[in-house]
């Protein structure tokens, strides 16, 4: 492994100070930033333990909405009784993400940035990839893509985001409280990943020295009537082929208002917000109204070669939670 320095941050200057160094790296839970060093995806000079700092790992709720703190364990999000009774979805994510041991470790910040799980990205080998190593290629333009991207792709990289919560989070219009060298500033969650273009090493919005210090999900009456889907090649421990994460607002029957975003098809969380738009006034008994609704979500799909499926497996998942969270299945 490469050789680097540890170093504990003391204050939430000295962590800003830090990672605006581009010769270091933060660290809170290390779930994932032990798989970087490992796999010398990253290989920096210094690294700066932020796990310590007060006040980053509350979770509180109330009439206004849920604040969850950026050193939050995910596991302690999942089995809090308010995130579990009034924001069903974000439990449901968490509780169906890597393993117990990790949920116990890891949090809540560096699950919203955690790297691709793109084979070509993670390869022990040397393989063309331009998030890897910009301007090398992207091998997978020309090789196995059943795992990666219908949305949002380029000629530069068509590796996906593997976050489950992220996409409850997008779903649920969340947003992150991030602060840094220029002062403070919200991101709403579907914005702060970037779509790769021609520089997919770019990931995130997030400048240098910026820190995420809370999650806020707005309160609303879809955040209770919410639902978290997952489809995996094993059962356990496996990033999703496709998930997707419902909120609806009904009244009787009918579809008020509709958010449904989608895992597993895009290098971010994607909403379909067509489909959130053809749902309005529909009900939840008509199956066939609703899969043509879901449908105008992939209008702007791309499907390659080899994960083309991925249109319909997602669209059976959507039509699927949305009865599911009004009660028909």
């Amino acid at each position: 492994m490469h050789p680097f320095v540890l170093s504990r941050a003391t204050s939430l200057n000295d962590a800003i100070g830090g990672s605006a160094q581009s010769d270091t790296a933060i660290i809170a839970g290390g779930t994932e930033m032990l798989n970087w060093l490992k796999e010398e995806i990253v290989m920096p000079k210094r690294l700066t333990d932020i796990s310590r700092l007060p006040n980053l790992d509350p979770i509180t709720a109330d009439a206004t909405g849920l604040r969850i703190g950026a050193l939050a364990r995910m596991s302690d999000v999942a089995s809090h009784v308010l995130v579990a009774r009034d924001y069903p979805a974000i439990a449901e994510a968490l509780l169906k993400s890597a393993s117990a041991q990790i949920r116990n470790m890891a949090t809540m910040g560096g699950n919203l940035l955690q790297r691709t799980r793109c084979p070509y990205f993670r390869a022990e080998t040397e393989l063309s990839c331009n998030k890897r190593r910009p301007g090398s290629g992207c091998a997978a333009l020309q090789g196995e893509d059943r795992t990666l991207a219908i949305f949002g792709g380029s000629d530069h990289c068509i590796a996906t985001h593997p976050s489950d919560v992220a996409v409850a989070l997008a779903a649920l219009d969340a947003s992150v409280r991030v602060q840094g060298p220029a002062g403070a500033r919200a991101i709403p969650v579907a914005e702060l990943h970037r779509l790769p273009g021609d520089a997919p090493e770019r990931e995130t919005v997030l400048g240098p020295g910026e820190i995420i210090l809370a999650i806020d999900v707005p309160a609303s009456p879809l955040t209770r009537r919410s639902h978290y889907l997952k489809l995996r090649e094993r059962a356990s421990y496996e990033f999703a082929l496709v998930s997707a994460a419902i909120a609806l607002d009904f009244d009787g029957r009918k579809i008020r208002e509709a958010r449904v975003a989608l895992g597993g098809v895009a290098p971010k969380p994607w909403r379909l917000v067509a489909a959130e738009t053809a749902l309005r006034g529909l009900t939840l008994d008509d199956a066939a109204a609703l899969r043509a609704a879901v449908m105008r979500g992939f209008s702007d799909a791309r499907p390659r070669r080899h994960n083309g499926f991925k249109v319909e497996l997602a669209t059976r998942m959507v039509v699927r939670g949305l009865q599911h969270v009004g009660g028909a299945v």
